[in-house]
């Protein structure tokens, strides 16, 4: 198969590529996203309609997929919840989530996910967002959620790229940095959002003015001119000038995190906790045309009690998850925007003695729902007791690569490190997992 090089030093002349300039031409007339292109308030609206962009569900620390997707009732390994059938014939799936099973028929589940992966911290929830690839030497390769940042951004907008919103911390080491834009550039590394629906800083403090405000804006670039004194160091300085640049935008949109302009009738059905409403703050972000959010979701990690605290976040899982896929549908955004729910691991077949999974990598399920996703397919199986993939076992690799095909990315693509080396967005002849494509 014939690949696409694309070099990419992290300047500005680099971070466009030929995909988002032509998809990405409206963009950079508007400016940025939000303002009428050319005096045409509908075209802008349609525009942004037409942008790929993903959600990512990250249900940190490693949810059940027994208490969820893949239920084994009457097993060993089952647990004390019941299977319920679904919208799909012949597939049913916890009782715990009877919304997503009346609408199964708009999602895919695969139940045969394997990853060599079962930890949290450090280089366990890095090198799984990063699709288990290892880094080549000192050089560091982009999570996906960078890499759909830097494809899927249009040119022109001043909106972020890429936001990350968590419930809790990631791991153990109090940590929201999971993943990394490494050699992409600063532009697409994720502005995080921890416990809160919007960033700090997003407006100006009473103290500072707007004009005090571009005056020292002006001084930090010219600052930063002084340190550009070489082809590596003009990129580094020249990727950080770019984002701080983007500051501007993020303080002009700062109303998209205002989720009380939404009525109360949508807010409602998103429900009153804090990933309900951070959801609701991602379709807003999505919907003005921010390429990748990626909602936290936690903590999921049960070495305890598993079933209580199932019993308590999968019902706000359905709940959530169900809402964000009838919003983005009634509002015609479901077909430009693809849902994924993931995480780090599963959860053990055996319950301990404590009544608790423990962490678990041998097979597991995720889900993607919406853009270029075949509503209502089940791909996969694990055996009777969950201890095994029985059929049709998926990588990491080959889940991304479905996720890059399913927004229209070349997987097979690669990019030049800063060193030259080629760096690709899925190892060489790695294949999507097509009977979940439509």
């Amino acid at each position: 198969m014939t690949k696409r090089f694309v070099p990419t030093c992290g300047s500005p002349e680099h971070l466009l590529n030929r995909r988002a300039f032509l998809g990405g031409i409206g963009g950079a007339l508007a400016g940025t996203v939000g303002l009428d292109i050319l005096g045409n308030p509908l075209l802008a609206n349609q525009m942004q309609r037409h942008q790929k962009r993903v959600i990512m569900l990250f249900l940190s620390g490693g949810a059940s997929q027994f208490e969820t997707w893949d239920p084994k009732p009457g097993r060993p390994t089952g647990g004390p919840f019941q299977a319920i059938q679904t919208s799909i014939p012949g597939y049913r799936m916890c009782e715990l989530m009877p919304r997503m099973a009346s609408r199964m028929h708009k999602t895919a589940v695969i139940r045969s996910f394997s990853s060599p992966n079962a930890e949290h911290a450090g280089r366990g929830v890095t090198a799984i967002l990063s699709g288990e690839r290892n880094d080549v030497g000192t050089l560091r390769t982009p999570s996906i959620g960078c890499l759909l940042a830097r494809e899927l951004a249009q040119p022109g907008s001043l909106v972020p790229d890429h936001v990350g919103m968590y419930t809790t911390y990631v791991g153990f080491n109090n940590n929201v940095q999971v993943d990394f834009a490494a050699f992409l550039g600063a532009r697409h590394e994720p502005i995080h959002i921890l416990n809160r629906l919007a960033p700090e800083g997003d407006q100006l403090p009473a103290f500072l003015t707007d004009s005090d405000h571009r005056e020292r804006e002006a001084l930090r670039d010219h600052l930063a001119r002084g340190f550009q004194v070489n082809r590596e160091r003009d990129a580094t300085v020249a990727s950080h000038r770019m984002a701080y640049q983007r500051v501007r935008g993020m303080m002009d949109n700062h109303r998209l995190f205002d989720i009380s302009q939404e009525p109360r009738s949508i807010r409602d059905r998103y429900g009153h906790s804090l990933f309900g409403q951070q959801a609701l703050v991602a379709r807003r972000l999505v919907e003005a045309g921010v390429p990748f959010v990626r909602l936290n979701r936690g903590w999921w990690d049960s070495h305890g009690e598993n079933f209580e605290i199932h019993a308590s976040l999968v019902p706000d899982l359905d709940k959530v998850m169900s809402a964000l896929l009838d919003d983005l549908e009634q509002r015609g955004l479901i077909e430009n925007t693809l849902v994924v729910t993931f995480a780090e691991m599963g959860r053990t077949p055996q319950i301990n003695a404590m009544r608790g999974r423990d962490h678990w990598g041998r097979c597991w399920s995720v889900t993607l729902s919406g853009c270029g996703v075949r509503g209502g397919v089940v791909h996969g199986s694990t055996n009777a007791d969950g201890t095994d993939v029985a059929q049709d076992r998926v990588s990491a690799a080959q889940f991304f690569a479905t996720i890059f095909r399913a927004v229209g990315i070349d997987h097979q693509k690669e990019y030049a490190a800063p060193d030259g080396r080629p760096i690709m967005l899925t190892p060489y002849h790695t294949e999507p997992v097509n009977a979940v494509l439509a």
